[in-house]
């Protein structure tokens, strides 16, 4: 059974769609990465699957309720820990969580239990009665997914969990992630730029950009389907033949895909020590010279420049989408 099902999604914000028409669905017990740079549209699918966003159109359907029509019975089902650390510094552990359990109308009967339990879980027991001020960020991000738990939702949404960690907290979060799979068969929807996080994390990733989705699979499978080796070079000279030699290397056999960015021409291919050689060749033939040549085998950043044309988005295109964005959010309230 689907635990999400999303179809055909579209959020506008006046003339900019922030989510364009997208369709997805996530299983039961499945932890299900979201993969894009910073304003592609994971954090506005994420507010309009926790009802907190109304969509433009499209529908969506968590726990088997609609986000619209069944607002309330999805928030029932759901936990939602959001990408900026919530907790309230100066309350101790423990207080934030049982301020979270009155909230969230938990049964007064089970608060104490359901605090205990959790906070063993993020393994912050022996600092449950200490002030959240006290606490390094790993550990008010592991105080907010326990917030998130206290409800023992059916689907816990985590937006961007470990932004702004170092990757000795981001690995120790990742394991509190999976055990909380393990202990509770609990749906897990996380939204990431982290393409190691993706990797390690998740059984099936989508990739947006733009508001699309550009592609959902298993990590393992998206690497495979690009193919088994990316061989990568750049040119001495030559560079006026450059698309012929292009257009001949992807004829060669076992040659999947050629991409060209900014005169870094990359291959992927199936079976390199035979496409190297006839490179080489092609390229000689044409008068140009290989000044470097690179042998790896494919990562998602591969299968993200595969399907979208570029890398995750580099910092100068990031704040003029930001920048987009935020004209039209401010455009659209009017201001």
């Amino acid at each position: 059974m689907e635990a999400i099902e999303v179809d055909l999604l579209t959020k506008k914000f006046g003339g900019f769609k922030a989510v364009d028409n997208i369709s997805f669905k996530v299983e039961e017990g499945e932890i299900f990465g979201f993969l894009g740079p910073n304003g592609a549209g994971k954090s506005t699918t994420m507010m309009i699957l926790t009802t907190l966003l109304k969509p433009t159109s499209g529908s969506a359907l968590v726990g088997g309720y609609d986000v619209m029509s069944d607002a309330k019975k999805v928030r029932e089902k759901i936990g939602y820990v959001q990408q900026e650390i919530s907790v309230d510094e100066f309350l101790t552990g423990r207080e934030n969580l049982y301020l979270h359990a009155r909230l969230n109308q938990i049964p007064n009967n089970l608060i104490k239990s359901r605090i205990d339990e959790v906070l063993e879980l993020v393994e912050l027991g022996e600092k449950k009665d200490q002030a959240a001020l006290t606490y390094s960020g790993g550990m008010r991000k592991r105080l907010d997914i326990a917030n998130g738990l206290l409800s023992r939702p059916a689907v816990l949404f985590l937006d961007e969990p470990t932004v702004g960690l170092d990757i000795q907290t981001r690995r120790k979060i990742w394991s509190y992630i999976r055990k909380i799979r393990k202990d509770f068969g609990m749906t897990i929807f996380i939204s990431t730029h982290y393409m190691e996080e993706a990797d390690n994390l998740c059984d099936r990733i989508g990739i947006i950009d733009y508001g699309k989705i550009q592609v959902i699979d298993k990590p393992k499978s998206m690497k495979s389907a690009i193919g088994n080796e990316i061989i990568s070079f750049n040119l001495v000279d030559g560079k006026a033949n450059q698309d012929t030699l292009i257009d001949q290397i992807s004829k060669i056999e076992f040659v999947k895909e050629v991409k060209n960015k900014q005169g870094l021409i990359t291959v992927f291919s199936t079976k390199s020590n035979e496409v190297i050689p006839k490179i080489f060749q092609a390229s000689t033939d044409l008068e140009m010279r290989i000044s470097s040549l690179t042998l790896k085998q494919p990562t998602l950043d591969d299968v993200f420049i595969s399907h979208t044309g570029h890398d995750l988005r580099d910092e100068t295109e990031n704040k003029k989408y930001s920048r987009r964005k935020e004209f039209n959010l401010n455009r659209r309230r009017g201001l």
